[in-house]
């Protein structure tokens, strides 16, 4: 017996943070790396989720995840006791800690998951952290608190203005990267259009930027050749060169372009998903 869940949260609308028992994962993680999921240990999907916090001596790890199609749409059905099928990690190369001087991160939506460990981490380094969170709106805003303990300055921004400043995580980066004490390092993990975004924004000043990209996967281990990229012009392979690359060279437009060749696919499942549990509910009604 193995992943059962410990604790469940709905973080808003769509989010969940679950912590399950996997206490080899737990002892072995580091900041950056990820694990490969799947609600049934002999068949179905299989998606990576980034380790978003790990207790060693509880035996745990925190995944937090979106309601996005029918994987994540199971897993949000699970409850406290219940087991994830398999988890399997940790993958992927772990991020770079080191004293640099001064960090921006920059999260977006769910992005703000996997960017709080490598924060966390920074500022265990001995960094000063600058935080920059962005969303649609003040209900998709996750882990601010947690932000908040570790940042020396924490911006809050939304795009329409219900929390925060009005607008986009671009215009205070800008702000921060064009001032007198530009920073050391920006790190940005969030949507891919985001993560474009700022990479532009901070290649013009010249910061280094590191961006950590969520990818199509299937096995995690390079096999599948699922999540490749172009970074710097070279193939890469999130999953065992990443994930996470410098933002200055990825080709964002063709990684973009490949994430939605199975949007349609994704969203048929999640709907089937949904008219099962329909049709259940209203057979143990009638």
């Amino acid at each position: 017996m193995g992943n059962r869940i410990v604790t469940k949260k709905q973080l808003s609308e769509n989010v969940f943070t679950l912590e399950v028992e996997s206490s080899l994962i737990a002892k072995a993680r580091k900041p950056g790396q990820f694990v490969i999921v799947g609600i049934d240990a002999e068949a179905g999907e299989r998606i990576p989720l980034t380790i978003a916090g790990a207790d060693a001596e509880a035996g745990t790890i925190t995944l937090i995840f979106q309601r996005v199609g029918k994987t994540t749409a199971q897993m949000a059905d699970l409850e406290v006791g219940q087991e994830i099928g398999y988890i399997v990690g940790p993958l992927g190369m772990p991020t770079h800690i080191e004293k640099l001087g001064t960090v921006v991160c920059v999260g977006g939506g769910i992005g703000n998951a996997p960017l709080l460990p490598i924060a966390t981490a920074m500022k265990a380094a001995g960094n000063k952290i600058i935080t920059i969170l962005g969303a649609r709106t003040k209900e998709l805003i996750i882990l601010e608190d947690d932000f908040a303990k570790i940042s020396d300055e924490l911006i809050v921004v939304t795009d329409d203005g219900s929390y925060g400043r009005k607008g986009l995580v671009t215009e205070p980066l800008e702000e921060i990267c064009g001032g007198d004490d530009k920073p050391d390092l920006a790190v940005v993990i969030g949507p891919g259009v985001m993560m474009k975004f700022c990479s532009q924004v901070t290649k013009k000043y010249d910061v280094p930027t590191q961006v950590s990209l969520n990818t199509i996967m299937v096995d995690g281990t390079g096999m599948c050749g699922g999540c490749r990229v172009e970074v710097g012009g070279e193939t890469k392979f999130v999953c065992v060169d990443g994930p996470e690359f410098d933002g200055h060279k990825v080709d964002f437009d063709q990684m973009l372009r490949r994430l939605s060749a199975y949007k349609s696919q994704e969203q048929k499942a999640h709907q089937a998903y949904l008219d099962h549990k329909c049709r259940i509910g209203l057979k143990r009604n009638s």
